[in-house]
């Protein structure tokens, strides 16, 4: 990156010198002409997501090429970039809680009526069995945000962080880290309430050809999805695993085949499980655990 140009200030009187203008504020955003934007960059390395980038910046955490980075600025390829140790000792005290969601709770904003999960996330409901050194403070929900939907009348394993790291590997782009779900499900071909709804021994009158579609050939949104791993295990109840998360993505793919979703529940996000977490509460992720 080439150095910023110095200004000189004009004489008095002088009309040789066109007027000198005031510099932009030092966090003001600034289109990148050349390379990457720098909180893109340090999103992009691992570090943190790029909300967490414009903090560091903003305490003035990050340096290019030894100077003191701005905010908006753009970073060559080859641009040197540190981290001063205050932003990992930052980022070492946000915390990451699993949550055993019930129904009737949403994922994220509250709506129509109904409550955040986050609002469960208090010392009353802190699951005495968790074996985190960690002690809840209220300071740990500024900032707390799913990572990743568990629908209203879903249950199971819901991610609440204030980690950017963790957020992005569950929910970026490229993100294939797998959901497991335990779904019941009724024969619907004609909807519910519709005639011939099969409530018992699904298994048995479930076509293998629409097995097959649930685990690969299916369209949400005019895209295909990413194959999934569908299987009995019973004759009424699915295991499915994902690596993405649209919008009602299970209950969707089992209406485009005739079945009905009558209960669902996330046990698994990549190797974290909902193990024997209660119902309404929750617990942190513990050291040395990822997903």
């Amino acid at each position: 990156m080439q150095p910023a140009a110095t200004a000189t200030a004009p004489r008095a009187g002088d009309p040789g010198r066109a007027p000198r203008r005031d510099p932009a504020p030092p966090h003001a955003p600034a289109a990148p002409r050349d390379g990457t934007r720098l909180n893109k960059r340090l999103a992009a390395l691992g570090l943190c997501s790029r909300r967490e980038a414009d903090e560091w910046i903003a305490n003035g955490w990050v340096s290019v090429d030894g100077a003191v980075a701005t905010m908006g600025q753009a970073v060559g390829p080859g641009a040197r970039i540190e981290v001063l140790p205050a932003a990992q000792r930052a980022q070492g005290e946000r915390v990451t809680i699993l949550l055993h969601k019930p129904v009737g709770y949403v994922s994220g904003q509250p709506e129509d009526g109904h409550e955040a999960a986050v609002v469960l996330v208090n010392a009353r409901t802190h699951w005495k069995d968790d074996r985190s050194p960690r002690r809840f403070s209220p300071a740990q929900l500024k900032g707390l945000a799913p990572a990743g939907r568990l629908d209203i009348d879903s249950t199971g394993l819901l991610v609440l962080t204030q980690d950017g790291r963790v957020a992005r590997a569950l929910i970026g782009e490229d993100s294939e880290v797998e959901k497991e779900y335990l779904v019941r499900v009724v024969w619907a071909p004609h909807g519910p309430k519709g005639p011939g709804v099969v409530e018992q021994d699904v298994q048995a009158v479930f076509p293998a050809d629409r097995l097959a579609r649930l685990r690969h050939g299916l369209s949400l949104d005019g895209q295909p999805l990413r194959p999934a791993g569908v299987d009995w295990l019973n004759p009424e109840q699915l295991r499915f695993v994902l690596t993405e998360g649209k919008k009602r993505q299970i209950r969707r793919m089992c209406e485009a085949v005739g079945l009905h979703v009558v209960g669902l529940k996330r046990v698994r996000i990549g190797r974290v499980a909902l193990g024997q977490l209660p119902q309404g509460q929750w617990r942190y992720l513990l050291p040395g655990e990822a997903f």
